[in-house]
């Protein structure tokens, strides 16, 4: 789903959601969108700059990193340039452990069309519709799915740059076809790429009354909801919109609500379906993705690794898999192949959820150099992090999870306390949770743990949190409960997080 949902999707009750966005006025198009637009929609492909390449890319952030260490700041002009360079490298990650950036959208020839898309190449369908543009400047369709091509192409390669250009291509489309819905659901679609869930769900609702079976303001509808934390309209939403359009799209967004709600059987049996219904290397290699991440959180090794495979002999190129497969090769305990994995990913996208996990691998094997080789992966984390946000881009969930274990626990609690102000999801409550009990605040912590829980949402990782501020706090046997619960639905969970919890089981077994 969306993301980290890719943040992919994740809510909970909070209503503090990000102030909508003005709808561009419909008489008339920014400037920016006028006549000249359609030749400078030509020549962007033509325009732009070469695309970094993966030692590039390294290099800007270790080169960021190191900076970062020596306390050096940064003029807003070298920021503007290493994020140019960092940001291309792959989807921004959304969560810890890659199952948002996995959960993101379907495979890009669903979420644009099959119309303007081949086999989800997102470049060549940017190229096609900038030259229909060109030719037909006044073709609102082509616009609509230009910028939600834009969209899909600053989700997949982390360049919030493109967030501006989709603006422009869909205010045009609405200028010369005021509320047409290919543009409505666009704008839904934008918004939720910026974490803006209350003007998604405003443009898609628009868009759907314009026309009631766009596949693509259904999916963004169940999306904003799910971030809103309206777990039970999102339900709700994703059987209408299984009705109305069924497809890769909504089966991927029904099986999420239906794992937030705690039912993993149902939610497998919809990924089964959606991937029996895959029509291309793209969708495949998602929703495979997809099963394979189900799989892993409940333990299921062995068939998270075939899903991987499928995936992958898909699309063999497709990061998300890769890291999943990572995981699991982790948590199965084939440590030297996840380590391998693991830095073929971070090598070719140096995002948040794989440098944690590498470096962890890295702390949980403690050969020589292990150490520092760890410390050097958080440090990349902080440097994405910085020049994320240079690009405008909230990833306060990012800092708390990383620096809550790894990093400055004062920064963890305020990045977790200003994500929670804006999205109340159970990974937000998790994530402050997690904040406040290592920052000393466990009583605190403590009902923000039990409310992570409270969907029936199933994941080692908050059982295993809540197991601790529960020991901390005293509540030794409910502690006990937690922490059991968490190895036996998923022991290899992480590898530090692991151990952790086996440690403090030993801890209250010998208290009794």
């Amino acid at each position: 789903m969306s993301p980290r949902t890719n943040d992919s999707p994740r809510g909970s009750g909070g209503q503090e959601a990000s102030r909508p966005a003005e709808a561009p006025e419909a008489s008339k198009a920014p400037a920016a969108a006028e006549a000249p637009e359609a030749s400078r929609a030509s020549s962007a492909a033509a325009d732009a700059p070469r695309s970094p390449s993966t030692a590039e890319r390294v290099d800007a952030l270790r080169r960021f990193a190191a900076a970062v260490r020596r306390g050096r700041g940064l003029h807003g002009a070298s920021c503007a340039v290493l994020l140019a360079v960092a940001m291309t490298a792959g989807a921004v990650a959304v969560g810890g452990d890659g199952r948002d950036a996995a959960r993101a959208a379907p495979g890009v020839s669903r979420a644009v069309g099959a119309d303007v898309l081949v086999r989800g190449d997102l470049d060549t369908a940017i190229r096609s519709l900038q030259a229909q543009v060109r030719a037909q400047p006044r073709d609102f369709g082509a616009w609509a799915a230009l910028g939600l091509a834009q969209v899909e192409r600053a989700r997949t390669d982390g360049d919030p740059s493109r967030y501006a250009r989709a603006e422009r291509a869909l205010a045009r489309s609405l200028a010369l076809r005021p509320g047409n819905d290919q543009a409505l659901a666009g704008q839904a679609a934008l918004a939720a790429a910026r974490h803006d869930f209350a003007a998604a769900l405003d443009h898609a609702d628009r868009a759907l009354e314009r026309n009631p079976y766009s596949e693509r303001a259904l999916c963004s509808r169940i999306d904003a909801l799910v971030e809103l934390g309206r777990y039970m309209e999102a339900g709700r939403a994703a059987t209408v919109a299984d009705r109305r359009r069924p497809g890769v799209p909504v089966f991927t967004r029904y099986a999420y609500v239906r794992e937030l709600r705690g039912d993993v059987p149902a939610a497998r049996r919809v990924l089964h379906r959606a991937l029996d219904s895959a029509a291309g290397p793209a969708d495949v290699a998602y929703v495979a993705t997809a099963l394979g991440n189900l799989e892993r959180g409940q333990g299921r090794y062995g068939a998270a690794l075939r899903h991987y495979a499928r995936a992958l002999a898909a699309d063999d190129a497709y990061l998300p898999a890769l890291e999943g497969r990572a995981r699991a090769q982790a948590a199965d305990g084939d440590r030297a192949g996840a380590i391998t994995t693991l830095e073929q990913v971070v090598a070719r996208s140096p995002l948040p959820g794989p440098l944690v996990a590498l470096g962890e691998l890295y702390e949980d094997r403690n050969a020589p150099g292990d150490r520092a080789k760890a410390r050097g992966q958080y440090a990349l984390v902080d440097a994405w992090t910085a020049l994320a946000r240079a690009g405008g881009v909230d990833v306060d969930l990012d800092t708390a999870l990383a620096a809550a274990d790894h990093g400055d626990t004062a920064e963890a609690l305020r990045a977790a306390r200003a994500e929670w102000n804006r999205r109340r999801t159970v990974h937000t409550a998790d994530a402050l949770a997690w904040a406040l009990h290592r920052a000393g605040r466990s009583a605190e912590a403590l009902p923000y743990a039990r409310r992570a829980t409270a969907t029936g949402y199933r994941d080692a990782a908050f059982l295993h949190h809540r197991g601790m501020i529960e020991k901390a706090t005293g509540h030794d046997r409910a502690a006990r409960a937690s922490l059991t619960a968490a190895l036996e639905l998923n022991p290899g969970f992480s590898p530090l997080g692991a151990s952790a919890a086996r440690a403090a089981l030993k801890d209250l077994e010998a208290a009794r």
